[in-house]
This record gives structure tokens, sequence and C-alpha cells, in this order.
């Protein structure tokens, strides 16, 4: 992930790299582009367009747990048109991630207060002590968990990518 996906346009950095362009076009005719490139019998990604939002799947014979999704939003801001949108995990993964998150987090806090108790009782601290320890590692290994799976998703990401940059340039 040393490299972002087109110049400096997407954050390498983020699990969520997110993206903005400003057009002169008005925003009907680049959703427009949208449909129509998604109608296409040669189109093979699986999409869902609502009001001025589309969102973009991998195919589904090429899809996995790691697979990313587009969302793309076009919108009309200072006469101009502006095509925003982000890359990442599905919503069930990033949910399931951000729901593990809280876990570790919380059970950091109960095993921390539950060590306090303890030591301020003068009791046997020993096994909350270690889980005050071990929380913060399972969090890293979760963040790097997901740096993973971004790797494994990268080169859908870039297709992704590649997708939009053409049916906007069409």
């Amino acid at each position: 992930m040393n490299k972002p996906i087109h110049n400096n346009q997407i954050n390498k950095v983020l699990l969520k790299p997110r993206f903005k362009m400003e057009f002169e076009e008005n925003e009907d005719a680049i959703l427009n582009r949208f449909k129509n490139n998604l109608k296409d019998k040669n189109c093979k990604y699986c999409s869902a367009i609502v009001d001025h939002h589309v969102i973009v799947d991998v195919p589904i014979e090429e899809e996995h747990f790691w697979s990313p999704q587009m969302h793309v939003e076009i919108e009309k801001e200072n006469g101009k048109t502006i095509v925003k949108g982000v890359l990442g995990p599905k919503p069930k993964v990033w949910t399931f991630f951000m729901f593990l998150h809280f876990v570790v987090a919380i059970t950091f806090f109960a095993f921390f207060v539950m060590f306090y108790s303890k030591w301020s009782l003068k009791q046997d601290y020993t096994f909350a002590m270690i889980m005050c320890f071990v929380m913060p590692i399972v969090w890293v290994v979760l963040y790097f968990v997901g740096q993973l799976g971004k790797k494994f998703g990268y080169t859908q990401m870039v297709e992704l990518h590649n997708f939009l940059m053409n049916t906007i340039q069409k």
C-alpha cells in the first residue's frame, strides 16, 4: 500500500480512502453516464443508483470477504458538479470491525476497573493486570488485520477506481 491508486487523489493510509473531483458539467449528465455504463451488457460490476448516489460492487464471482465497495455521490456546489466518494470495505465488514474495536475497548476498561478495585482492596489483581496489557495488543492486531484486508482488496479497489475514471471521462 505504498502507492496511492491514482496520483495523490486517494488517501493511501486510511482503511476507507476518499476522493473528490470537480467538473463543469451538469450533475445529471455525469449520473446518466453511470446509468448507461452500468446498463451496458459488457459491464461486469453490480450497482445500485439512488438519487445522486451510486454504489458499485465487484462482480459476484470475484467477491470475497475483503472485497471493497465504491460509494459515489454526485452533487451541485457553487455552480460546479462535485463527484466525491469513498472506497472501502462493505458496510457489513466495516460494522463488524468497528464492533470488535468497541468490544476490545470496553473489555480493556472493565479489566482496568477490576484491576484498580482489586489493587485498592489489596487482593490478587494479576489476571486483571495481564488483561490490561493484552487488550491493547489485541487492538493493534485488529488494526493490522484491517490493513491486511485492505491489501487483499487493493487490486479490486484499483479496478473500481478505474471504472469510475473511465465512466466520468466518457
